[in-house]
């Protein structure tokens, strides 16, 4: 059995990096870059590569090679931002990079200051590959809630578990279940808040709407600071 479908394993030995509270900031800024490339750079999903891939597989069998050509680019750098936060874990690398969980955080920072701050004609690819490479990054470095498999820029599988331990909640009285319910419906319900105001606001503002997605994920930032303090 999966590790998504067990409602009561061991407790994980790193609080922050599976906390609720981290897990519904990931999630806010998940929903928030999906919404933020599909309304504001021509439909194309930067973390649903599942929508990447039906879109594509729509617009090729319609002849639409133009929309077929323009979700394949996330689809490549959401690869490459895989692979990337693997080869963070390799000793070598884990080596010089001290903390990749925090740095991996940083770097989507940085990144969507960068492109909140460019010119509303600015190319569209670009900024759709940019977004899905640090999505990317973001859901192989963060995949643990608790000590359930999650995934913080995807909500359908997080959605199937809310479901599945709601379920097993009621029909069994499983009092784990319930909690990983609970945990999960946050989750997606974060998920679902972060697309609306996402669509809003980039609707609003264009590419300045990246601003409040990385300003959600400094918070996370500062949720591993904090924790370090207080020990």
């Amino acid at each position: 059995m999966r590790a998504q479908d067990q409602s009561t394993p061991a407790r994980s030995p790193k609080p922050t990096t599976n906390s609720l509270r981290l897990g519904v900031l990931l999630s806010l800024a998940g929903g928030y870059l999906d919404a933020f490339t599909f309304v504001g750079h021509h439909g194309v999903f930067a973390n649903s590569q599942t929508g990447n891939m039906v879109v594509l597989g729509v617009s090729v069998a319609g002849g639409q090679w133009l929309t077929a050509m323009r979700h394949v680019p996330p689809l490549v750098a959401f690869v490459l931002g895989v692979v990337t936060a693997e080869a963070m874990q390799l000793p070598a690398i884990a080596r010089a990079v001290r903390r990749p969980m925090r740095v991996a955080l940083v770097v989507e920072v940085v990144v969507l200051a960068i492109v909140g701050a460019l010119p509303a004609g600015f190319n569209d690819t670009v900024i759709v590959l940019t977004v899905a490479f640090v999505a990317a990054v973001q859901s192989t470095t963060f995949r643990t809630l608790r000590q359930w498999s999650f995934n913080s820029v995807i909500t359908t599988g997080n959605l199937r578990t809310a479901t599945s331990a709601a379920f097993r909640a009621v029909a069994r009285r499983d009092a784990g279940a319930a909690e990983q319910a609970a945990a999960f419906g946050v989750i997606c319900l974060g998920f679902l808040g972060g697309a609306a105001v996402g669509a809003l606001l980039t609707t609003w503002w264009g590419n300045p709407a990246a601003w409040p997605a990385a300003a959600v994920l400094a918070v996370g930032v500062g949720v591993f600071f904090l924790d370090e303090l207080r020990g």
